[in-house]
Order: structure tokens, then C-alpha cells, then sequence
């Protein structure tokens, strides 16, 4: 999944590939290790906002919110959106109808 990712943001959108799939390797993450039943459940979605930024939203099942967690310096876990957070321009979630899930998002500006 992430090799695609990574040619596209190159190739496609004329991007360095390392902050989009950091902040995107997150979200999945996220949503696989706290939101999901199962990997069927997640999906990413690329796109571009009207001022060139690049867009990524990460659907799951659930319609647990996340939250930033306090870091622990001695824990190897509990940092992705702090991550997220220090490298997007904004991050979000957008409730699905229905209690259907949630989409997380972040936008990436160009380097």
C-alpha cells in the first residue's frame, strides 16, 4: 500500500514522499491497532486540497474519537498524533452518519 502511495506523492504530485507516508503510516496505525475489527475496516484516501496541500483522511468502523496521548519518554508507543500533529498543517476527525465511523485527516503542505 505504502510503495503506491510513495510513487504517486512523487511521481504524481511532485512531492518528497517521507512527512506524507510518516503522518499517513500514523493514521493506519491508529485506526488498525484502536479502531478496527479487521483490516477490511480501514481504508486511506489521497487527495488535494484548492491550495495544492496534500489531503489524507483514514476511514475506520468505529466512532471512538482519538485523542494525543501525554508522551511517555520511556514507551516505544502512545506518540502518533503527536506525530500527525507536529507535521500537519491541521488534523481532524469527521463523524460518519449513522454511527458508520470516522474519517481522521491531516493536510500535508508542500515542501
Amino acid at each position: 500500500m505504502f510503495a503506491a502511495a510513495e510513487h504517486d506523492l512523487d511521481c504524481q504530485w511532485g512531492m518528497d514522499d517521507f512527512v506524507p507516508c510518516l503522518v499517513a503510516s500514523e493514521l493506519v496505525t491508529n485506526a488498525l491497532r484502536y479502531a478496527s475489527a479487521s483490516d477490511d475496516d480501514v481504508t486511506l484516501r489521497l487527495g488535494r486540497t484548492e491550495d495544492g496541500a496534500l489531503w489524507m483522511g483514514v476511514q475506520d468502523a468505529t466512532y471512538e474519537l482519538p485523542h494525543m496521548q501525554e508522551v511517555d519518554v520511556i514507551s516505544e508507543a502512545g506518540r502518533g498524533l503527536f506525530i500527525v500533529d507536529q507535521f500537519a498543517r491541521c488534523w481532524g476527525v469527521r463523524p460518519l452518519a449513522g454511527n458508520a465511523g470516522k474519517v481522521v485527516f491531516a493536510v500535508i503542505d508542500r515542501q
